[in-house]
């Protein structure tokens, strides 16, 4: 989708529009998760920030500026909500390596580069929507879980448990494949 193609769905989500808000989720919500886990927040608080985030959108909608950068905005209002949530939290957890607790600031995207890593995301999400339903539920469940389990899993899925490893790997082969035959991600 070209950058015009989201200032549209801003604007026909700030009208009302259900199917364009739903299409701004998906969207942006890979970029949103990985800008959240520079934070290194727990699962909840994160789901916690990314649905702040997404709220103050949808508190905001109809007076952003510039529709069009609506990506930049997102991560901008994520990482204000993420250090909000760290500093109320007022929690410790115990490293030697205390440096990793800090969001590095110094690597700060620049607006382009969100658009990119946007557009990328999109291009692997709709490759991902494309994989039989059993890859897409190993591969989230393996992807955003920080503990798996496997065995649950493995009953939920209904393969044996010593399946769950190759089956991930031709899942992810597949979602490589298509990729690869996407000319817009070839451009990438």
């Amino acid at each position: 989708m070209e950058h015009s193609g989201v200032g549209d769905l801003v604007r026909s989500a700030a009208a009302g529009d259900r199917q364009a808000w739903e299409r701004l989720v998906d969207r942006f919500s890979g970029l949103l998760w990985s800008i959240l886990a520079a934070y290194r927040l727990s699962n909840a608080d994160a789901a916690d920030v990314l649905q702040t985030t997404w709220l103050r959108l949808l508190e905001n909608l109809e007076r952003l500026r510039d529709p069009e950068r609506v990506g930049a905005w997102l991560a901008t209002t994520a990482r204000r909500e993420a250090q909000r949530a760290l500093a109320q939290s007022g929690r410790v957890l115990p490293t030697d390596d205390e440096w990793r607790l800090e969001p590095d600031t110094t690597t700060v995207p620049t607006p382009e580069e969100v658009v990119v890593r946007s557009e990328r995301d999109h291009l692997l999400w709709r490759a991902f929507a494309r994989l039989p339903e059993r890859c897409q539920r190993l591969l989230r469940v393996i992807a955003f879980e920080d503990r798996p389990d496997y065995a649950s899993l493995s009953v939920q899925l209904g393969m044996p448990l010593g399946g769950l490893g190759p089956t991930r790997r031709r899942c992810l082969d597949k979602l490589r494949d298509r990729l690869s035959h996407d000319p817009e991600w070839s451009d990438r």
